[in-house]
């Protein structure tokens, strides 16, 4: 199965219905990713962004090297979607879980006021944390749900612009690194498909690059003596990569396996359960997400 990046809102609510029917333990969860994702999709289509643009000279030293395109503080967004995008976040945020809706709703008073959404935006390129810390202080508010809905509202944005960078990658050298050849950031989920290739997705931009089948992207490992993996016989279409080299781990899909509609961003957050399990083995995750503590 074809692993589909640009699924419609309607199709994005049948992969989510199809997960809760195989495993009903994450309906409360995805009664609120569902919409989210349903909203992140819908702004895709409205999205107003000028595609950055790579000189051929620049493009050619950074394939050579083995350096990504951008730096994450060079991503473009689109400031009234996303600002919208973010009002939208925290009015489903506020029918959730507790954590989520008190945060929110604060914050959502707080954009009628002084908060600027572009502030947070421009602090999660620029990796400005003590923004992040000084906002949810003067709030009173959780600093992973501000971070969550700042980094959900730019998503979209951030999706379409490494689709746009794709165009610069070369197809005749292949990356086969640990990290995203749009922005260098970790990947958070791995895909195997058709004869046992294997791609990685960026946690960042979301851009799926190819590497080797036996590899730690977080060490550069290939040593299979050192790789592992953990798997459910109830789930043959789930597994968890383990290095003992760097003590780290990374889900896999294994789209050979599954009979739906393949959506990694649901596919990441209605697995936890083997983050939980990996964990319990000891392993850590290679990369940490809002929310994640």
């Amino acid at each position: 199965m074809t692993v589909n990046f640009a699924l419609t809102p309607g199709q994005v609510n049948k992969a989510v219905e199809t997960v809760i029917k195989n495993n009903p333990v994450y309906t409360d969860m995805l009664a609120f990713y569902g919409p989210l994702f349903d909203a992140q999709e819908e702004s895709k289509t409205r999205l107003r962004i000028e595609p950055l643009q790579i000189a051929d000279d620049v493009r050619a030293v950074k394939t050579q090297e083995k350096f990504p395109l951008i730096e994450i503080k060079d991503f473009a967004y689109d400031k009234t979607e996303s600002t919208n995008l973010f009002i939208t976040i925290g009015r489903l945020a506020q029918e959730a879980n507790p954590k989520l809706a008190a945060s929110a709703s604060i914050l959502i008073k707080a954009v009628d006021t002084n908060l600027e959404p572009e502030r947070l935006f421009n602090a999660i390129l620029n990796g400005n944390e003590a923004l992040f810390e000084n906002v949810s202080e003067a709030l009173d508010i959780e600093k992973q749900v501000l971070g969550f809905m700042t980094y959900n509202s730019l998503k979209p944005s951030l999706c379409t612009g490494a689709d746009q960078l794709s165009a610069y990658l070369s197809k005749d050298e292949p990356w086969l690194k640990g990290y995203c050849p749009i922005c260098g950031s970790a990947p958070i989920i791995s895909i195997l498909e058709g004869e046992g290739a294997r791609s990685l997705i960026c946690s960042f931009c979301w851009h799926p690059w190819s590497v080797k089948r036996v590899y730690c992207p977080f060490c550069d490992n290939s040593d299979n003596k050192d790789l592992h993996y953990l798997f459910n016989e109830e789930e043959k279409d789930l597994r968890v990569d383990l290095c003992d080299k760097c003590n780290k781990y990374l889900k896999t899909i294994d789209t050979r396996q599954v009979g739906r509609l393949i959506y990694p961003p649901l596919e990441q957050v209605s697995t936890l359960h083997l983050d939980f399990k990996a964990q319990e083995e000891g392993f850590e995750p290679g990369v940490k997400l809002f929310m994640e503590d």
